[in-house]
């Protein structure tokens, strides 16, 4: 009995030596350095500071533009990721020519790095060679070149624009996965009883989706609020900082400004908030559940 009993953890502990050393252990050292005055040019004075990086980090004006801008940058394009991958969704689900390589080509803006996107899309943006500003000027529909990753007013909505465009198949395929294993036998009766569409899709298609759409929200939310990859390519967080997120700002802080301590705060009070939410998603499951 004992040994069955140990057979599953000896399985189990290459995984779990290599998430500790992989994961658990750079998350330690980053708590272990929010404590502490740990600068890039000081390598040999570390001393323990408690809560000064917090109170420094929550005192600077940067931390909440850096937050409020963390908060529309998840809602804006979560749900608008969200929106079009459902309408995408619905589509591909239905009978058409060539849907198995629309299926297939609809993965590409998931599948290519964050970097490349982030590059296509700045050339796209270019104030002098980009293809949105070229065409605006041809149909008339532009007076002059914008700077559209120039100026705060159309920066933020830039990259924005070019995360929905990445994370779209995202929900696009989960929720078209959802659409597939709903019985047919439902939408059937609600023909018979003279549902329209609009119904049917009320009735019938959002209960059968409420659990994926649950999820693949709640992780789409989590990793929108730790990307930077795609504001860092983009606009580096400006102009001023505009576009500057929290995970943005943890990281220019630590590496471009050489403070790890404050630079681990910031990390952490995000992993707090976010944490924060799924626990909150997670009662409020229970509570439907019970």
């Amino acid at each position: 009995m004992r040994r069955e009993a140990l057979a599953p953890w000896l399985f189990l502990a290459p995984a779990l030596a290599a998430t500790g050393l992989l994961v658990l252990l750079p998350v330690l050292q980053s708590v272990w350095m929010s404590f502490h005055h740990v600068v890039l040019f000081e390598p040999q004075h570390q001393p323990f500071v408690g809560l000064a990086n917090y109170v420094a980090s929550l005192q600077d004006p940067v931390f909440w533009s850096s937050l409020w801008n963390s908060i529309l940058w998840v809602v804006s394009a979560v749900s608008l990721q969200f929106l079009l991958g459902l309408g995408t969704a619905l589509l591909l689900n239905r009978s058409f020519a060539w849907r198995g390589i629309a299926r297939a080509l609809i993965v590409v803006p998931w599948a290519l790095p964050s970097v490349i996107i982030g590059l296509i899309w700045t050339w796209m943006l270019d104030f002098n060679l980009g293809v949105l500003n070229d065409l605006g000027m041809r149909f008339g529909l532009l007076a002059h070149p914008v700077p559209w990753l120039a100026q705060p007013n159309t920066a933020f909505a830039a990259v924005v624009l070019a995360l929905i465009w990445q994370g779209f198949p995202f929900f696009a395929v989960t929720l078209l996965a959802g659409l597939q294993a709903i019985p047919a036998e439902l939408y059937e009766a609600a023909s018979i009883d003279g549902a329209s569409p609009l119904h049917k899709f009320i009735h019938v298609t959002l209960p059968g989706l409420a659990s994926v759409i649950s999820t693949s929200l709640l992780l789409r939310m989590i990793w929108v609020a730790n990307s930077l990859d795609l504001i860092l390519v983009m606009t580096n967080g400006g102009p001023g900082t505009a576009t500057q997120t929290l995970p943005l700002h943890a990281f220019l802080t630590a590496w471009s400004g050489g403070d790890y301590g404050q630079g681990s705060a910031l990390a952490v009070i995000l992993t707090l908030l976010l944490l924060g939410v799924v626990v909150l998603r997670v009662w409020r499951a229970r509570e439907e559940f019970a």
